[in-house]
């Protein structure tokens, strides 16, 4: 939003999701930084003014993060609470459901960090807060500190994990979700449009994210897009939904994130919540992915 959709479309698409009964939000004062002009926050402003026109506020669920926005990088306690004024300003609301560390910071020390974040959450201005591209070792480091220090503790992870993205949480990671009880929401869910189907050798595809599906245009993306196209075929629905239908089969996840810059785009991902696979379409999906 304020990248491949300006503010009329991001509406549209809103619109749609909430009218399905969408109800969770995921940004970050970073996004659209990366677009000639702006300077970031500018997806935090849209979801904002969306929310306060439509009057939706107290049927979402905001999700925001800090930590990667230039001028404002890391973990360090001033960063974090500047950063999250901010964010409240450009969603024009006095709490974040959900803050997240966008990325582990080695160079503060983790306890100042929470500390921080353990700020917000007495004052008010944050209800939960969550970790995004941490290692295992560092978030058990996080939860093992903020049990000690009486902190509040991450209670959410959003890592890269799809069905042609397994490494970063399929392991150690997942294991520290397991036995703490974090819940995962991870991102790139469609491996950047890749799991939609919409990618072939040799066809364009009008999208910035192009270049990074392409990158899974081999013969074992060739083996998961037919195994995702046949199971959506016998589903009756659309490949899309199989993928992230695969990962809301995993007990550990909340909910998969996912992008759309139309509300076309948002039909192809919404029957993912009603569908139901198999256990024998799971097990194929894991090994043919694997």
């Amino acid at each position: 939003m304020g990248w491949t959709a300006d503010e009329g479309a991001s509406f549209a698409v809103l619109d749609a999701y909430a009218a399905a009964g969408g109800n969770f939000l995921d940004t970050a004062d970073l996004y659209t930084a990366w677009v000639p002009g702006h300077t970031g926050g500018e997806s935090e402003s849209i979801i904002g003014r969306w929310m306060r026109s439509r009057g939706t506020r107290n049927r979402m669920i905001v999700a925001t993060k800090v930590g990667k926005l230039a001028g404002l990088e890391g973990l360090a306690p001033d960063t974090i609470r500047t950063a999250a004024d901010a964010s409240l300003q450009r969603l024009g609301v006095d709490h974040i459901d959900i803050y997240y560390a966008h990325a582990d910071d080695p160079s503060t020390p983790m306890v100042e960090s929470l500390r921080a974040f353990d700020g917000l959450v007495q004052t008010g201005k944050v209800r939960y807060i969550a970790a995004s591209n941490f290692t295992a070792p560092r978030l058990t480091e996080a939860l093992e500190t903020s049990a000690r220090e009486g902190l509040a503790s991450y209670v959410l992870l959003q890592p890269h994990h799809n069905l042609m993205h397994r490494g970063d949480y399929e392991g150690p990671l997942r294991t520290v979700c397991v036995e703490h009880s974090l819940s995962c929401a991870p991102y790139f869910s469609l491996a950047s449009g890749f799991l939609t189907g919409k990618y072939k050798p040799g066809v364009p595809v009008d999208s910035p994210r192009a270049g990074r599906a392409a990158t899974y245009l081999d013969e074992r993306g060739a083996q998961v897009l037919a195994t995702v196209s046949e199971i959506a075929a016998s589903h009756g629905t659309t490949m899309a939904a199989v993928a992230l239908a695969w990962l809301l089969a995993d007990e550990t996840i909340a909910a998969p994130i996912a992008s759309a810059r139309s509300a076309a785009q948002l039909e192809d991902l919404l029957p993912c919540a009603t569908l139901s696979l198999t256990a024998e379409e799971v097990a194929r999906l894991y090994k043919i992915g694997t």
